[in-house]
């Protein structure tokens, strides 16, 4: 009897052992992705307390539903099927708060004159300005929004026939990643624009009269919110954007926003009355920035007034620069 109970015993308890192994592996990953989860549901970003922690990790709320499907199929593998209950609950609310960006959106028809939108971080002023100059060409928008727009960058895209394609210009160049700028194939009247101090960067404004109606773009580039001053900068940059005005000029945002839609301000701009153009191109999903070892993701945005209708959207390389460049053609209302 003792040989019999004693094996029993033994395995009874490396079987518990076992367990417990994987229900740390496989739960502790979806507690994790569930905790991640409620904080992008709640916008908990926006407390006080909490952001300097949320706003950089939520820029990530996509890869967190990756994890959830691994952990689920690791469940399931291993047999746990409460867990992988819990993951699938979870995959499904994930897919609720991203996938849409994947789906292009139903549209109300317009029937303005068309608006091509590009826009482009420079990186220090470091992209290779004929490259830019050659995506002008091919692309031909009527106005172009660059981000860290240097003295010897404007300099280098004049050269490169900038100001042939685009001659109209509210630019500010100014060292390092401060300076912005508007290239336009149509005349531009400069608009008041949020001081530097406070926002941290140079976002200039203008107005764009296109045959058939007029618009209002600003060059948007956000401080990075990686620090308590930055994260404050940050947030008063999307608090002073201007609202959309039915009355008025349509409005056009287009640059880096350092945001991304799992972020609770830039949603609240959108739900103020205006259209991502990637999100409403089924293409929302498609990463922008890259800074190695971290994985790419989507914070380079064109918003337009939500009366527009979206026609098209694209992405492309700009080589020497870790941001890639958004083309965008908006029909006016």
């Amino acid at each position: 009897m003792k040989t019999d109970v004693e094996p029993a015993a033994e395995e009874r308890a490396a079987g518990g052992g076992g367990r417990g192994w994987t229900r740390r592996i496989v739960l502790w990953p979806i507690a994790a992705c569930a905790l991640w989860l409620a904080a992008r549901l709640a916008d908990a970003d926006r407390v006080p307390v909490l952001a300097g922690l949320l706003v950089p990790v939520l820029a990530f709320t996509p890869y967190a539903a990756l994890a959830v499907l691994a952990s689920g199929a690791v469940a399931a593998l291993l047999r746990r099927w409460t867990a992988c209950a819990v993951a699938a609950g979870l995959l499904a609310a994930y897919g609720f708060a991203v996938l849409p960006r994947a789906v292009a959106d139903g549209q109300e028809v317009t029937r303005g004159p068309v608006l091509r939108v590009l826009t482009a971080n420079l990186r220090l002023g470091r992209a290779e300005p004929r490259a830019l100059v050659r995506l002008v060409r091919e692309l031909r928008p009527d106005v172009l929004s660059v981000q860290e727009l240097t003295r010897e960058a404007a300099a280098a895209l004049r050269d490169a026939g900038l100001a042939k394609a685009l001659p109209h210009r509210v630019a500010v160049p100014l060292p390092g990643a401060t300076g912005s700028g508007l290239y336009a194939r149509h005349p531009l009247r400069a608009l008041p624009m949020a001081e530097i101090a406070k926002v941290g960067l140079a976002m200039p404004r203008a107005r764009m009269r296109l045959p058939g109606g007029a618009v209002e773009v600003t060059a948007v580039h956000l401080a990075r919110p990686l620090n308590p001053a930055g994260l404050a900068q940050w947030e008063r940059g999307f608090s002073l954007l201007p609202v959309p005005d039915p009355r008025g000029p349509v409005k056009i945002f287009a640059g880096d926003f350092n945001a991304t839609l799992d972020h609770a301000p830039l949603r609240a701009v959108l739900a103020s009355g205006y259209r991502d153009a990637a999100d409403a191109a089924g293409s929302g999903l498609v990463p922008t920035f890259r800074h190695a070892p971290l994985p790419p993701i989507t914070i380079d945005h064109v918003l337009a007034d939500a009366r527009c209708e979206v026609l098209w959207f694209s992405v492309h390389d700009l080589p020497g620069s870790d941001h890639r460049a958004l083309f965008a053609e908006v029909r006016l209302p």
